[in-house]
């Protein structure tokens, strides 16, 4: 494929649709070797795109399909004219017609951090769409640290030359995340996280989803727990990274108390968000898929 990877080569298809305001969206089709068992629909992060998931997909690959999708403003999505439209309602709606394109009607949806929060209002407005939730380094509160760090680089990181500057700048803001991560893997973060442009990296993302972000009454975070309710029926697994600041201790042990069927696992080493190659990681998502069949 485009990335230039012999060992993913052909194991996915390129595939655009459009919103229904008229954006032309990507993701990331993964067929698996035999229909069967139920999709996965993986959501990215604010900031990130469908490459995050490329580890994970290829081992899920082996037993069912999966979706990988780059929300509007990310990825090789159309960048929105109206930044105003980087909201979760319209991602939503995004989705569903990702679906609809793909010919999906039921999914189990793997979501990072805000595709984690799209899942739960997916529970609320459409559970029959839904199979299994797998939430990655989210819930129905994030903590006011990583919220604030969050605001402080959204759509701020200054151009970078090269790709040697490009992997200095993710390390510089998510070093802490990943404290282990060598400079080749930060060679490969940066690889996801940028695109080439007339010979220069470039984040592939829109810097005006930063703008969304600060427009934010300030301390008026949504109360989330009533959404997240909306998973009591729904089987749910729940991945928070050991040093996370934005899942705090506190709210992965509430959602226990409001879940009681909830399966939880902590990646050790691992800020926010967790990058599923890790073992535990790995393993937590496909003893959650086994069981579910």
């Amino acid at each position: 494929m485009r990335d230039g990877d012999p060992l993913s080569a052909n194991a996915w298809q390129d595939r655009y649709f459009a919103s229904a305001d008229g954006l032309r969206l990507y993701y990331r089709d993964y067929p698996a070797a035999e229909s069967g068992p139920v999709p996965v629909l993986c959501l990215p992060g604010l900031t990130r795109n469908s490459r995050d998931f490329e580890a994970i997909a290829l081992r899920i690959q082996r037993s069912r399909r999966v979706l990988s999708a780059d929300l509007r403003g990310r990825g090789r999505s159309q960048h929105d004219p109206n930044w105003r439209n980087y909201h979760p309602g319209t991602y939503v709606a995004d989705v569903a017609r990702l679906l609809a394109d793909a010919v999906v009607p039921r999914v189990i949806v793997l979501g990072t951090s805000l595709g984690g929060i799209l899942a739960m209002i997916v529970a609320a407005t459409a559970p029959q769409l839904l199979a299994g939730v797998i939430l990655n380094d989210v819930g129905p509160e994030v903590a006011p640290e990583g919220l604030e760090r969050i605001s402080t680089y959204v759509g701020k990181s200054p151009a970078v030359r090269t790709w040697e500057e490009a992997a200095a700048q993710a390390r510089a803001t998510y070093g802490l995340a990943w404290p282990d991560a060598t400079d080749e893997d930060w060679m490969s973060f940066a690889r996801r996280s940028y695109e080439e442009v007339d010979g220069v990296p470039r984040l592939a993302m829109d810097p005006m989803i930063g703008e969304a972000v600060r427009a934010a009454p300030a301390g008026a975070a949504p109360d989330l727990w009533p959404v997240f309710a909306a998973l009591r029926p729904i089987p749910t697994l729940a991945l928070r990274g050991e040093l996370s600041d934005v899942l705090s201790r506190e709210t992965f042990d509430r959602m226990a108390r409001e879940k009681p069927d909830l399966v939880r696992v902590t990646v050790p080493r691992r800020g926010h968000p967790p990058m599923l190659d890790e073992p535990e990681s790995v393993q937590a998502i496909e003893q959650f898929l086994a069981r579910l069949d």
